[in-house]
């Protein structure tokens, strides 16, 4: 779903070249959903799972109403003209250093992948770009991509040469490519369909909860709008576009929700720190990008090859692209 919400708003929502992704602010209220069936007796644990799946899709279909009300309604467009700089910088700061804690303490657990990668980008981003003019161009675009396939061969080196054969249980899960059996577990092709769960279950106290992580993912989409309308050099987006797109946010989170997805959707902080790294700013390019997302995932052996990339690469990759943000 974050492909089809990211192409919506990049044709009709904010118009930014702002990735939609999954929002932590909904991990509490899952949590909550998640304890409630604890307890309860079920005849096996994916009829546990399968309860709880729907009672997520019922507490996100409520809860993007509120969105979509504050969106369509311009409700939304009227509260941020209280956003001045002196509300801004401050949000948007947090947006970026809030999630800290998937940057440096991720890259400690393997560091023998997440160090290399971070110097490796830092030398090759700030310093080996400037060697060349030839090399400035491609370095600035792809040091990224090269940078992740030299430490992914790299931890696939050390994988397959059995160096993590005999450590604990969490290094092997955060250095290894091949933790959880990803690729034989995958399905070549899975196609998801609405209610595919079953018929969604509305429960009031889940909710309220879930309403309040749509209202703090919109706070973090608006914060991020401004942030990537500054570093892709577009003008700070006007009160009515911040209303559409948070009107659509609601909308996607509706689809979401009738999907089966776990949480909502935000507007991406990484990618905004991206775009400060690579300094492109094309809204074809996400365009582009989501064709990617929506194809990873159905077909699901190529999703789970991707996915196969140890976490301290990504802790890596978001220590400097937080830091982007933050400043």
């Amino acid at each position: 779903m974050s492909g089809i919400n990211t192409l919506l708003q990049t044709l009709i929502g904010s118009r930014l070249p702002t990735v939609m992704g999954v929002s932590f602010a909904y991990t509490l209220p899952l949590l909550s959903i998640i304890n409630d069936y604890t307890d309860e007796a079920f005849g096996t644990e994916h009829d546990r799972f399968v309860r709880g799946i729907r009672t997520i899709q019922g507490s996100l279909i409520v809860a993007s109403f509120v969105n979509i009300i504050l969106g369509y309604s311009r409700a939304w467009g009227e509260l941020t003209r209280f956003f001045t700089p002196i509300v801004m910088v401050p949000v948007v700061c947090l947006v970026g250093l809030g999630l800290f804690a998937r940057g440096f303490p991720l890259l400690g657990n393997c560091v023998e992948i997440g160090l290399p990668m971070l110097i490796l980008l830092i030398i090759s981003q700030q310093y080996l770009k400037r060697v060349h003019s030839r090399a400035h161009l491609i370095l600035e675009r792809f040091a990224l991509l090269i940078c992740i396939g030299i430490v992914w061969a790299f931890a696939a080196i050390l994988t397959v040469s059995g160096a993590y054969n005999n450590v604990k249980t969490a290094t092997k899960l955060s250095c290894r490519t091949d933790r959880s059996y990803l690729m034989s577990s995958a399905p070549w092709i899975k196609i998801p369909y609405p209610f595919q769960w079953g018929t969604p279950i509305f429960r009031a106290s889940h909710v309220f909860g879930m309403i309040g992580a749509a209202l703090v993912s919109s706070a973090e989409s608006t914060a991020t709008f401004f942030a990537a309308a500054r570093l892709s050099g577009a003008t700070a987006p006007p009160a009515h576009v911040l209303s559409r797109s948070i009107g659509l946010q609601g909308i996607g989170m509706l689809l979401e929700g009738l999907f089966g997805s776990l949480v909502g959707t935000t507007a991406s902080v990484e990618n905004v720190g991206l775009l400060g790294l690579t300094h492109i700013g094309s809204r074809r390019v996400v365009q582009i990008s989501t064709g990617f997302m929506i194809f990873f995932s159905i077909f699901g052996k190529f999703g789970a090859f991707f996915a196969s990339i140890p976490l301290p690469i990504f802790a890596a990759i978001y220590c400097i692209l937080l830091g982007i943000v933050g400043k």
